[in-house]
């Protein structure tokens, strides 16, 4: 892939000057130690060394030609053509080119979409688990977020398919969904969202009217990603079906029917978003459109939901992806912009900021991969996992998505003024990151489904519980005075969900509840993989992360009090240097007072 355009008004990565550099040229998979060490604690030895060329391949392009490129498709966005050149009804979205080369290396050359799924990728002779595939998403969406979605419906789709769908659908559909062959790639699609109802999906009015061994669909879409894609699943209500959720058909329905004409669908018109420009959603106006049933009609939302909870969980991956490109730029700018005669971080409040936005994303790092592992778990068969799953994943999708929001905020207040101009990157990512708090449910919603349902409904507490003393249990060399704290902010945390979860009027805290859940599994993660990480290099700093958590995002805080003490300031210090840190002086500040 060669750029489309030469931007030649920025600084070179890490060369301090006039302006503040920024990270071109940066490959963003060696600038990530942490990602490394979490892959070779969560895959097979043989899996990790056969992904890591690749995923250096993707470092490299992400920090520079896909990075160009998703620039150049924010800028220029999709355009909605209602005729072709001849006159006819043929509806068309216009891309600009710098999209289809980013199309190329999320779907051509490394499969993203279907990892999961097909065998063979990247010459790897099985299906990747999903913590091999989300270190893909990860790395990819540090430079592109809207690509993400038709990414991550593509992958949808195909899983809907295979699990519910007829022989006969998937021996038609299903191959394209996960094909790498551009020129055979079917990519999907997922319209859920109507004006009656966003979230309150039992309210849907779309109509699906049977004729013979198909439907006729008939009402509007209010909200769709992907708008022209080629396959779409869908929500909608069969003709004389009962109200609410239980009356709601699973369909599947081709952008194109078998002569080759469009389906009886339109798409009225493109969204003005605030984020991910560069894909295109779209209100669709179904006209009889053709349309073909999934599993079962009485079934129809249970199953989308599965869709729906491993979408939270690629948002939440995603969420990630866009704090440690927020955090590689901001580390950048400070290490390279000299102000009064210093580095930006060598000043104590920089580097007080700094760490606002380093915790953050490393928890999310660590919760996005506990989270795939529980799901590559439960895919195995574990019923323990799959229960651990079902609070994790609304849990994870609620708080890092709120994270991202201030933690790109932040890296652009590092940058400065030029951070708010649309040249550089920090705006883009303060507007994608909007996004991940609304798409696939707002942080209300998730947070009823984390304690009113997960917790209330399904006792996924317990399996929280039970996982997070195991791991306490085999935190090898961590102090046993920080694995007993941890162990009891864990049952409080777990009590309180419970507290919540039991009463209709305690709703109100479910925010702050599922919040507490995320902060203390996200300290025993952090723990655990220090511990870890120690015997295999001898460096312990996530265990400093872990502390970081329960000191700035659990305990209460006295306003009154200076924070900023000599084991804070150790702490900081050794976060934000380079080398690694032994055990014994990372026991030592676990305990300080």
């Amino acid at each position: 892939m060669q750029p489309l355009e030469q931007d030649h008004t920025q600084s070179p990565a890490g060369q301090p000057g006039l302006l503040a550099p920024d990270t071109t040229g940066i490959n963003f998979y060696r600038a990530d130690p942490a990602l490394t060490d979490l892959l070779k604690l969560h895959l097979p030895e043989a899996l990790f060394r056969h992904i890591e060329p690749h995923l250096d391949r993707l470092g490299e392009l992400a920090g520079g030609t896909l990075d160009e490129c998703a620039r150049l498709a924010d800028k220029h966005t999709p355009v909605l053509h209602q005729r072709d050149k001849f006159g006819r009804d043929v509806q068309s979205i216009e891309y600009h080119p710098a999209y289809r080369e980013i199309e190329k290396a999320a779907f051509g050359e490394f499969g993203i979409h279907a990892l999961s799924i097909r065998k063979g990728i990247m010459g790897w002779p099985d299906k990747y688990p999903v913590v091999a595939k989300h270190a893909f998403t990860f790395l990819f969406n540090q430079a592109e977020f809207g690509m993400g979605c038709p990414i991550n419906v593509t992958d949808g789709c195909a899983k809907l398919l295979a699990n519910f769908g007829s022989e006969a659908l998937k021996a038609k559909y299903l191959d394209g969904l996960t094909q790498t062959d551009m020129s055979k790639l079917t990519q999907g699609g997922q319209f859920m969202t109507e004006k009656e109802g966003g979230s309150d999906v039992g309210t849907l009015t779309t109509r699906a009217v049977q004729e013979g061994d198909h439907f006729r669909l008939y009402g509007e879409k209010w909200f769709c990603s992907n708008a022209d894609a080629r396959v779409v699943m869908l929500l909608a209500r069969p003709e004389g079906a009962g109200p609410g959720t239980r009356g709601v058909g699973l369909f599947l329905m081709p952008r194109f029917l078998d002569d080759g004409s469009q389906n009886h669908y339109r798409i009225v018109r493109l969204k003005d978003k605030l984020g991910t420009r560069s894909m295109a959603s779209g209100e669709i106006k179904f006209d009889g459109a053709i349309a073909y049933a999934v599993g079962k009609l009485d079934r129809g939302f249970v199953q989308m939901a599965e869709m729906v909870n491993s979408s939270r969980l690629s948002n939440g991956v995603k969420s990630a992806a866009l704090m440690r490109r927020a955090w590689h730029d901001a580390i950048t700018v400070a290490r390279g912009r000299v102000v009064f005669g210093q580095r930006i971080i060598d000043l104590p409040l920089a580097r007080r900021q700094l760490m606002k936005i380093m915790l953050p994303t490393e928890q999310a790092l660590s919760m996005s991969f506990l989270t795939a592992d529980a799901l590559d778990r439960a895919e195995a068969g574990s019923q323990d996992a799959a229960a651990l799953l079902r609070i994790l994943t609304p849990t994870l999708k609620f708080r890092a998505t709120r994270d991202a929001r201030k933690v790109c905020g932040d890296a652009m207040e590092m940058r400065g003024g030029i951070g708010y101009i649309e040249e550089f990157v920090t705006p883009r990512l303060l507007r994608d990151a909007h996004l991940g708090s609304i798409w696939e449910g707002t942080g209300n919603i998730v947070a009823i489904d984390a304690l009113k349902r997960a917790v209330g409904r399904h006792g996924a507490d317990n399996a929280l519980a039970a996982d997070l003393h195991a791991r306490l249990d085999d935190s090898v060399n961590v102090p046993e005075g920080w694995r007993s704290r941890l162990r009891d902010l864990s049952d409080r945390a777990v009590v309180f969900a419970r507290e919540v979860a039991s009463r209709v009027d305690n709703e109100g805290d479910a925010r702050r509840a599922t919040s507490l859940l995320y902060h203390v599994a996200s300290a025993v993660a952090l723990a655990w993989e220090g511990g870890r990480i120690h015997e295999m290099r001898g460096d312990a700093r996530r265990l400093l992360l872990s502390r970081m958590v329960i000191d700035h995002r659990v305990t209460p805080g006295d306003p009154f009090r200076l924070t900023e003490n000599t084991v804070q300031r150790r702490m900081t210090e050794h976060l934000l240097g380079d080398r690694a840190i032994g055990m014994a002086e990372v026991g030592e500040l676990l305990l300080a007072a």
